[in-house]
């Protein structure tokens, strides 16, 4: 075996190792469907929780969304952080039926710095009131037995739960079906797995809940990185707090554009990051001395798969290059005909492992699926292993490049009624 063969073969049997156990809940999220939650005892007390900026397209909809729900009206306040707004977000919120502070502090930007704002003032002037508070995204809309089916899984004794995260824009774009097939795929094959295998699951996003015995002992909210939700479950999983996982659904909006998607999606790797430097080590005193698998879980969502196969690729591209330059010195044509075939057979495995794992979600999770545009739903079997692809270069300009938090705009306003009948 030549030495580039060598190290083709040493990085997969790393690769395989790492993400084997992914394999194995992919299987038990198939074979074992959605979990089941007992039933709730006690109907709890909850505040939502919004961070909102120039959100008024959207803000309405998903604050009567709340108010819609199949949960007696008196256990729930809809608390919403406009945050330097310069359109109408606070009216249309408070017109909703929302409470509503206004912060404008543009030295702190960024949800995470909102949440902190927010919690504190919610702390202060509701003392002991809730139970635990719900964070969400002023473009999402909730499920009308949301809170029902989340308050049965709190009564079982979480600190931390988090959702069924779905898309109200599916397809509106290849973009905006490739985040749905990936969150959806997170929901049913990740956390429903996790949940039934007694292991801690990780929140992305909004749409979770959080105990308010966590932001009454932090006394608001402590997770500054790019990626605050990320860095709260690692959080919970290096300190053996585990976070639930139930089958209530909620819709998000997802990007159109790819040049959108790059900015969040390099604000989000910046953040992974982030939370892999300042974790690391922690991770794994909490991996080999405490036995944590939640712990192992959360190093692979942040440590290092898409920066693995992209060394893998530029070893073998330069190999490549450098050895066909040498005109047989450094390689052989033999052994440049093998690696070209190795590099071209990673692609295609990768090609095929993203398309199964879209055609497998696509099947599984299919009356999830709000779609006007059944054609749509078919290209994106082919162009979600593509949409991955993307986040290849993605990897590596973040580990250079200067990364702020940047608002992502919504403007979709939609019901969940419209989304149901699928209307996008």
């Amino acid at each position: 075996m030549t030495p580039i063969v060598i190290f083709n073969s040493i990085v997969g049997v790393i690769f395989t190792v790492c993400f084997l156990y992914q394999v194995v809940f992919f299987f038990i999220g198939l074979i074992r469907g959605q979990v089941k939650i007992p039933k709730a005892k006690t109907l709890h007390r909850y505040a939502f929780f919004i961070a909102a900026h120039n959100e008024e397209a959207v803000i309405a909809n998903l604050v009567r969304s709340i108010k819609d729900q199949d949960y007696p009206s008196e256990l729930i306040d809809i608390f919403v952080v406009a945050d330097a707004c310069t359109d109408n977000t606070a009216a249309e919120a408070r017109e909703a039926g929302a409470i509503v502070y206004e912060r404008n502090d543009l030295s702190r930007k960024g949800k995470s710095w909102v949440m902190d704002y927010g919690f504190d003032r919610i702390l202060e002037e509701y003392p002991d009131r809730y139970e635990g508070f719900f964070i969400f995204d002023a473009d999402n809309l909730l499920a009308r037995d949301y809170v029902s089916i989340m308050n049965d899984a709190f009564d079982q004794g979480y600190l931390a739960l988090t959702s069924y995260r779905n898309s109200k824009n599916f397809g509106s774009s290849w973009i905006s079906s490739a985040y749905a097939t990936w969150f959806i795929r997170e929901a049913r094959y990740l956390n429903n797995a996790r949940m039934i295998c007694g292991t801690s699951c990780a929140v992305s996003g909004s749409g979770y809940l959080v105990s308010s015995k966590i932001i009454e002992g932090m006394r608001g909210w402590d997770f500054h990185t790019l990626t605050e939700d990320i860095q709260f479950a690692t959080f919970c999983a290096i300190h053996g707090v585990r976070i639930g996982y139930a089958p209530a659904e909620f819709f998000d909006e997802q990007p159109l554009t790819l040049k959108a998607s790059i900015k969040q999606r390099m604000r989000w790797t910046k953040g992974f990051y982030q939370v892999l430097f300042s974790y690391g080590k922690h991770m794994l005193t909490s991996i080999g001395k405490f036995r944590r698998f939640a712990a192992y879980d959360m190093l692979m969502v942040v440590g290092p798969a898409m920066l693995l196969t992209l060394m893998c690729l530029m070893v073998n591209a330069t190999f490549l290059i450098v050895g066909g330059f040498s005109h047989g010195f450094l390689a052989t044509d033999a052994e440049l005909e093998q690696t070209a075939a190795s590099v071209i057979g990673l692609f295609l495995y990768m090609y095929g492992t993203f398309f199964v794992m879209g055609l497998t979600t696509t099947i599984t999770e299919w009356k999830h699926i709000h779609c006007p545009k059944k054609w749509r739903i078919f290209t994106n079997l082919f162009t979600f292993p593509i949409f991955m692809f993307t986040y290849m270069p993605l990897t590596v300009a973040a580990l250079f490049l200067k990364v702020d938090w940047v608002p992502t705009p919504h403007d979709v306003s939609v019901t969940l009624d419209d989304v149901l009948n699928g209307a996008q």
